[in-house]
């Protein structure tokens, strides 16, 4: 297992902190991640609602929550930080701003096509830049439209594939077409990103996510290109998350039926466990009255069941009567809570053992 760089950071451990919403990944798990030579994430995704205060309006309190996190996660960690922002979201601006002001490592940019996101960098900025694609297409456009209108080219990409928890960037009858799984995306990703770095004479690596869960997993896309991977749901469950006890223990209790695919109010379709919740959302029984945050430009109040931020924030907390818990399609393979220095040893015993196997 080799670590390898992203605009000249060099990541000792090829292993990235996804960045889960809302309230799962702040500066607890992503700090825990960083001391253990990977890259932590903080999600920004619901955090005026984290650190809502109630003299500051819903967009301020975002702001404000975010540069405590970072803030927060340097004091405990001299390693690598970067924060997730869906394009969705809509103070993706604000988000961008206050992630570069605050000088963290990395911008992870999913939920849509960040086509200006080098637009925000000034000439001091530090902060490199990583799109989340789920198509060689995707990334191919990004590497065009950024370098010809910025003169700048992606610092690396995710690839996502159908097996991701959360929002997935795929049309229902995609999600189980092996057509887009993982292990065919990841090459097509790696060959157009190719061009562009044989061309311009930068790297560009690219890093898988979705579903991967252990380090056979690891091994297996790794051998198709990519350099490193990212985990969302193995973090979880683990004493550092910053999730509720009950969120976590959702995990540990649950079985592989226990997992659906829902239409989210952001208009995208996600993987999330089942639940009461979830239930009556589909008995028509949710409807929200008003909508005091306005934080996903897609989500239409007049249609949408719910608010999703607040079911989130809800489930987060361990409510999950008012909530529901997005997932991985290997999430339910979690039977125990465990340090994040465990699931790093884990990763690297299996993947090394992997690698012996397939010498031999």
């Amino acid at each position: 297992m080799k670590g390898f760089n992203i605009g000249g950071l060099n990541i000792q451990v090829p292993i990235i902190q996804g960045g889960m919403g809302v309230g799962i990944s702040l500066s607890g798990l992503a700090a825990a991640v960083a001391n253990e030579g990977g890259i932590g994430v903080i999600s920004c995704a619901g955090l005026g609602l984290i650190h809502r205060d109630k003299a500051k309006d819903y967009l301020q309190a975002n702001i404000d929550g975010l540069i405590l996190e970072i803030r927060k996660a340097r004091e405990k960690t001299k390693g690598i930080i970067g924060v997730n922002i869906m394009g969705a979201l809509s103070n993706f601006e604000d988000m961008v701003r206050t992630t570069i002001a605050e000088k963290a490592d990395i911008i992870f940019a999913g939920a849509g096509l960040p086509l200006n996101l080098p637009s925000f960098l000034k000439p001091d900025s530090v902060t490199r830049l990583v799109p989340i694609v789920s198509s060689g297409k995707a990334a191919r456009l990004l590497c065009t439209k950024w370098k010809s209108s910025y003169d700048y080219l992606p610092d690396a990409f995710v690839v996502e594939g159908p097996k991701a928890g959360g929002h997935l960037g795929f049309k229902p009858e995609q999600i189980n077409d092996e057509r887009y799984a993982l292990e065919n995306i990841v090459p097509e990703v790696v060959e157009e990103v190719r061009f562009f770095e044989e061309k311009y004479n930068k790297e560009i690596p690219v890093i898988a996510a979705g579903g991967i869960y252990d380090g056979e997993g690891m091994y297996n896309i790794m051998s198709k290109g990519a350099k490193g991977i990212q985990l969302g749901s193995r973090f979880v469950t683990t004493h550092e998350c910053d999730a509720s006890d009950t969120f976590k223990q959702l995990y540990i209790s649950s079985e592989e039926n226990d997992l659906e695919i829902i239409q989210s109010p952001v208009g995208m379709p996600g993987r999330a466990f089942t639940n009461s919740f979830l239930d009556k959302v589909r008995q028509g029984l949710k409807m929200p009255i008003s909508c005091p945050f306005h934080c996903i430009k897609t989500c239409d109040i007049s249609k949408s069941p719910y608010c999703i931020v607040t079911a989130l924030y809800n489930a987060a907390k361990g409510n999950l009567t008012n909530g529901y818990v997005f997932a991985g399609s290997n999430a339910y393979r979690a039977k125990t809570i465990m340090s994040v220095k465990e699931v790093f040893s884990e990763f690297m015993t299996d993947f090394k053992k992997k690698a012996e196997e397939v010498m031999k």
